[in-house]
């Protein structure tokens, strides 16, 4: 994969010296609001958001080689990275439920070249993806990632492609079914996104597995859908759907489930390139701020917190810098 001279300055910012992306992520809007609003039983605005990610962005980029940050709260933030490289999203947060397909939307007032105005050393979209949609649902998904993917090549910018699959037909992602489809799932996605029509620079993906279906692990609740060493074979094989560079997502797991899923990731020998790790590192902080304000919050950030995102930097000592994937252009 050849990088333009903004693509390659764009990752080396948001990596650490080995060429591993150890991002942290803070770019939950919706769901984040309503976490806030159950843990305080009462409603949670705007001002909330940018406090708390302002919170974790100060003290966690400490510990990290970039943030990824919304431009809608995320702002303020942006300016409390320690010199860190940051990542903006570009997609509005959720989807229409109404819809079939979950179809994406971008935000209304926001361009890759405002993005890029704001600080954005490169681009991202989460985009909801299984390869077992229809064709006309999956079309307009390829359609709208082609268009994104032409404009980070206008402002030669790196741009970071996050999917998340779901299942085709509305059936619950939590089952055992699921959990056996998902290889599938991430694979063909993976697969599809490397093709050089959609200009993706860094696929960030989901592990291949759900690791309380893996048994043999401290994960594992009872009921298999792998044994240890096929969920070796899944993060080797679904890692050989693609060249480009794929970094995981800890899609809202606990960090001991997500720790134990980098060494798994480390053991299997796959050569994924780093993470942008979310929920995992501050996810248990936010019936704190709920609960007892932005000082506290703070408290848990500098102890926990910390201790979170040094434990997930600790398991990356197992990924591979992006850079043997890639070549100037």
């Amino acid at each position: 994969m050849k990088l333009t001279p903004g693509k390659l300055a764009g990752l080396k910012a948001v990596s650490d010296a080995r060429g591993v992306i150890a991002a942290a992520a803070m770019d939950q809007r919706g769901s984040l609001q309503k976490s806030l609003a159950k843990e305080r039983g009462a409603a949670a605005d705007g001002h909330d958001l940018e406090v708390f990610k302002t919170l974790v962005t100060e003290v966690l980029t400490k510990h990290a080689s970039a943030i990824l940050l919304d431009p809608e709260f995320g702002l303020p933030a942006s300016h409390q990275r320690n010199g860190k490289g940051l990542l903006l999203a570009y997609e509005k947060t959720g989807y229409d439920a109404t819809t079939a397909g979950r179809l994406p939307d971008l935000l209304d007032v926001w361009s890759v070249r405002r993005l890029k105005e704001a600080g954005a050393d490169c681009i991202k979209i989460l985009l909801y993806y299984t390869p077992f949609d229809t064709h006309h649902v999956n079309d307009i998904k390829h359609a709208w990632i082609e268009r994104i993917g032409d404009e980070c090549r206008e402002h030669d910018i790196p741009f970071f492609l996050e999917f998340v699959g779901y299942d085709a037909e509305g059936k619950d992602e939590k089952t055992v079914e699921y959990a056996l489809a998902k290889p599938s799932i991430v694979a063909g996605a993976m697969t599809e996104f490397s093709k050089p029509q959609y200009g993706v620079d860094v696929l960030k993906v989901e592990v291949p597995i759900v690791m309380e279906f893996v048994s043999g692990t401290k994960s594992f609740k009872g009921e298999a859908a792998y044994t240890r060493e096929e969920a070796l074979g899944l993060f080797r094989s679904v890692g050989d759907s693609t060249e480009k560079p794929f970094i995981y997502l800890s899609a809202g797991v606990s960090n001991p489930v997500f720790i134990e899923t980098l060494e798994l990731a480390g053991e299997s020998g796959v050569k994924f390139n780093g993470v942008l790790c979310g929920r995992a590192t501050w996810k248990d902080g936010i019936p704190i701020y709920a609960k007892q304000g932005a000082d506290a919050f703070r408290q848990w950030l500098e102890t926990t917190g910390v201790e979170n995102i040094e434990n997930v930097n600790k398991a990356l000592q197992a990924a591979t810098p992006w850079y043997s994937k890639v070549q100037p252009a």
